[in-house]
């Protein structure tokens, strides 16, 4: 059966109106049992894929693999229950990789939960602020560029451990990382590369074959009997595991791996700085912060976003971005102080849940309960999942994500400016990061955008003779033979903004001085800014100067609207404004016949009333 979506524009809901939107549109329409079991099943299947997922993505990090999953739960949650969107799944995402990474090995634990602590006060600005629907005007090839820049960062942070070198120093930029493996390479670990590979061929075989289990259920367990089976054999090639490379306390008590507990209460400047040291919160660390906290709102709010518009094309539903930034922002304003990393829409996981049946939040819900039971129960064996399976699980998810075909398609087919700004934002994103190559990205395509509005915006001029027909409001018109080498029509086509304003005014001084009366044909300007009005003011004034008068033809709205605010007729010069063509003619037919006359400067050819 049909189910009935948001009814009301985006624009008309209010504020208090914005958290829970989805849930309370779901609530509202009716929930039944039905759906109730189609969510239980779609969360269940999601939580099992997105436990892997979530260790592997805090691992890529830098951080122990509680802290992605608490992300999952917690953030799971939360924006399910107070977001705009019906299917999406949120917890931790590769995207953020990049961002999060330089932060934890500069600032620590702690100083990465506070930055996406105040990533989401940023976000709970955006979501008030309505700025939901300006994510919609970042540029194709800026979102792809950075997204490609992304997945080849991700995959060159596996690198490590699929084989299993020994670094001495883990550098914050591409190329220096490059550097310190290229320097350790004699430590490359060859059981790493072997259960690295054999898990990568599983995920990439075993969907094939098994349609029904998601591959990574199956791939990483075999992946961690293989390990074992080496280390048992070879106990001089053990492959390391989650259990030998993290640790935490609990009551006094080290456990290795994943504690099994649930994501506690805790003070984000109370958990550990860089190397281990003791975290010192101070204003000075809240400033360095901040440009952290901006990219993690911004590449939070655009994955999220577009997340979102993924599932409304899949699920038939329609989102409301305003409420899903504002609960995004909650949900990393709250995570922190339950252990969780910053959290976004997952695009896999979201595609997943509807794919396997989801018709409401409830399903995002039952997933992040799900890795709760997982964590809760599966601890121990948590443990025996090896380093270099989860960096294989990284690649994949980095080759999905880097969508080569989709990117060599658009370097082959889309105009050079496109072609640029993908290049430019791409490299941006690999060299320095997401944050820099969005700003440069954006203010490109914007120049860019510029140049082609001016290349739309187009003008003629012409000379009216006896015979020559001219279509405008009014039909064709004829010029009577009192009017040939009199008068002139200039006719601009396209919006007058500072991108072509001067250009399109810069041939009127061809006519300035050689006719008495220029008419300007605005009728197909739909729009003028404050450069198009100033370009179009000094024009007037020039013809003006030179004894011609300037009638203004066929004013749209918004012109209309500013000339008049603008006070414009109201101007010491010689100008009429006409609604059309027609009356534009006939008044230049009076100004020629008063110009016959002795009184060719008479004040009369100035106030002349409008029409």
């Amino acid at each position: 059966m049909a189910r009935t979506r948001y009814t009301a524009a985006i624009s008309d809901i209010r504020l208090r109106d914005l958290p829970a939107a989805a849930l309370r549109a779901v609530l509202r329409e009716g929930y039944h049992r039905a759906d109730f079991k189609a969510d239980l099943l779609a969360g269940l299947v999601v939580g099992i894929v997105a436990l892997p997922l979530a260790m592997a993505l805090a691992i890529g990090v830098g951080v122990p693999p509680q802290h992605g999953l608490y992300t999952s739960i917690v953030a799971g949650v939360l924006v399910a229950a107070l977001g705009g969107s019906r299917t999406q799944v949120t917890g931790p995402t590769a995207a953020f990789i990049v961002i999060l990474a330089p932060i934890y090995t500069k600032f620590g634990l702690a100083g990465l939960l506070i930055s996406g602590a105040m990533g989401g006060v940023i976000l709970i600005a955006m979501g008030l602020g309505r700025l939901g629907r300006f994510i919609e005007f970042i540029p194709h090839p800026v979102t792809t560029g950075f997204t490609a820049g992304i997945a080849t960062v991700i995959a060159t942070l596996q690198i490590k451990d699929v084989l299993g070198l020994q670094l001495a120093r883990s550098p914050a930029h591409f190329f220096d990382r490059l550097a310190a493996m290229w320097e350790v390479r004699g430590s490359t670990s060859l059981a790493e590369l072997v259960v690295a590979a054999a898990t990568l061929a599983m995920l990439l075989l075993l969907p094939r074959r098994v349609k029904r289990v998601p591959a990574p259920l199956l791939a990483l367990p075999i992946a961690a009997l293989l390990a074992a089976a080496i280390g048992h054999f070879f106990p001089g090639h053990a492959v390391a595991t989650i259990a030998s490379r993290f640790h935490a306390t609990v009551g006094g008590r080290v456990v290795d791996g994943v504690p099994p507990l649930p994501p506690l209460p805790m003070l984000p400047w109370h958990a550990a700085g860089p190397g281990g040291a003791p975290f010192e919160l101070t204003f000075a660390t809240l400033q360095a912060l901040l440009s952290g906290a901006f990219a993690v709102a911004m590449l939070g709010g655009i994955e999220s976003l577009l997340s979102a518009v993924i599932a409304d094309g899949m699920a038939g539903t329609r989102h409301d971005p305003d409420a899903e930034l504002l609960a995004l922002g909650i949900a990393n304003v709250v995570t922190p102080f339950l252990g969780g990393i910053p959290a976004t829409g997952a695009i896999a996981r979201t595609a997943t849940n509807i794919r396997s049946g989801a018709r409401s939040p409830v399903a995002s819900i039952v997933h992040a309960l799900t890795v709760l039971l997982a964590v809760l129960v599966l601890a121990p064996l948590i443990g025996y999942l090896p380093m270099a399976g989860l960096a294989a699980l990284l690649l994949l998810v980095a080759w999905n994500m880097s969508e080569v075909k989709h990117f060599g398609h658009v370097l082959r087919v889309a105009p050079r400016s496109d072609v640029l700004v993908l290049v430019v934002c791409y490299g941006l994103t690999v060299v320095f990061d997401m944050v820099v190559a969005v700003s440069v990205g954006v203010g490109l395509a914007a120049l860019l955008f510029m140049r082609r509005m001016a290349e739309i915006t187009q003008t003629r001029l012409t000379s009216y003779d006896p015979g020559g027909p001219d279509t405008g409001a009014s039909g064709v018109h004829r010029i009577p033979d009192a009017l040939r080498g009199k008068v002139a029509v200039y006719e601009i086509a396209g919006p007058l903004f500072f991108g072509a304003a001067q250009r399109a005014m810069s041939s009127l001084h061809t006519v300035a001085g050689r006719v008495s009366v220029l008419i300007i044909r605005l009728d197909h300007v739909p729009t003028m800014d404050a450069t198009g009005l100033v370009a179009l003011e000094s024009a007037v004034a020039q013809l003006t100067k030179n004894g011609c008068v300037a009638i203004l033809a066929g004013l749209q709205a918004q012109p209309e609207a500013l000339l008049e605010k603008a006070q414009f007729q109201q101007r010491p010069w010689r100008v009429m404004i006409r609604p059309d063509l027609a009356s534009a003619i006939a008044a230049a037919e009076e100004v020629v016949a008063l110009s016959g006359n002795s009184k060719a400067g008479d004040k009369t050819l100035v106030d002349v009333p409008r029409v």
